[in-house]
């Protein structure tokens, strides 16, 4: 089997997406919760697609995520080869560019493949943000 190389591991970190509008938030002290149960993207190793669903889940400051261009974005990821580590840490990253919540939590559950489920959480603020983070 060829080895995993730096190539696989950064695919689809930096691609071009559509961009996540945004709206006035009126209210303050309360939590939006979405879900994306058809999330779909491409392995960049093996080049078949991956199925999961995919949750966000954040405290808006100023502004809320626009949902019909969340979609677009979504949409976006269908063609994408990322890894689901990638795509979760990917999601949270834009999502907070765009609306600077005051917290934010994206997890992927994604679909069994070769017999193993993998659930993948990402959150805004982390208590350990390294360096070599995006």
């Amino acid at each position: 089997m060829a080895e995993y190389t730096e190539r696989h591991a950064q695919s689809g970190i930096d691609a071009e997406l559509p961009e996540i509008e945004c709206w006035p938030n009126q209210f303050p002290g309360y939590d939006i919760s979405i879900s994306m149960p058809e999330f779909t993207s491409i392995c960049p190793k093996t080049g078949l697609p991956d199925f999961g669903t995919v949750h966000i889940r954040y405290r808006p400051d100023k502004l809320c995520l626009e949902l019909k261009s969340l979609k677009g974005y979504f949409q976006a990821y269908r063609n994408l080869g990322i890894f689901y580590e990638n795509a979760v840490n990917r999601i949270l990253r834009d999502v907070v560019k765009a609306c600077r919540p005051v917290s934010a939590k994206v997890t992927g559950e994604f679909n069994t493949r070769g017999g193993m489920k993998a659930v993948i959480e990402a959150e805004y603020p982390s208590l350990s943000t390294p360096s070599s983070n995006r």
